[in-house]
């Protein structure tokens, strides 16, 4: 038996808008993966890019489990020694809240080509409003994503 692989045209790709309010950052991350890279689809792929167009808004209004937004820090290094600079994630949630969500999903994507190809699908949104509405979005829900009212 043959593997199949899907053509170029026969991948249908619609545009999706996930509303982040209430949302845990690593199940939505995984969700926005998923539907990225296409594994929701029956003809996927994995040399492919069979996924669809991800519009993520209110990035400002996600939430983490526990004690992680204190506790998680973020790294980077310029290069130079001592060049080391750290920032919590509860700092990156207040000033920089697409970063933060983008950063997540990234990391599970593949780390090639395809995985550029298909972060390029990503669109992240601090507030309510996003300028996608030509390509008319379907609302997509994440089960099981939001935080319990306690």
């Amino acid at each position: 038996m043959r593997t199949y692989s899907p053509k170029a045209s026969e991948i249908n790709r619609s545009w999706l808008v996930i509303d982040a309010d209430g949302m845990v950052l690593g199940r939505l991350a995984s969700e926005a993966a998923r539907l990225l890279r296409g594994k929701h689809r029956p003809y996927y792929a994995q040399h492919m890019d069979t996924g669809d167009h991800v519009i993520v808004v209110n990035a400002d209004k996600i939430v983490m489990t526990s004690n992680k937004a204190d506790s998680k820090f973020y790294h980077r290094h310029s290069g130079y020694p001592g060049g080391l600079k750290s920032t919590s994630y509860a700092d990156l949630l207040q000033d920089k809240p697409v970063e933060l969500v983008t950063r997540a999903i990234r990391g599970m994507v593949p780390k090639n080509r395809l995985g550029r190809q298909q972060m390029t699908k990503l669109k992240v949104y601090a507030g309510p409003a996003h300028p996608h509405e030509a390509q008319n979005p379907q609302p997509y829900d994440v089960p099981g994503a939001r935080r319990q009212a306690s």
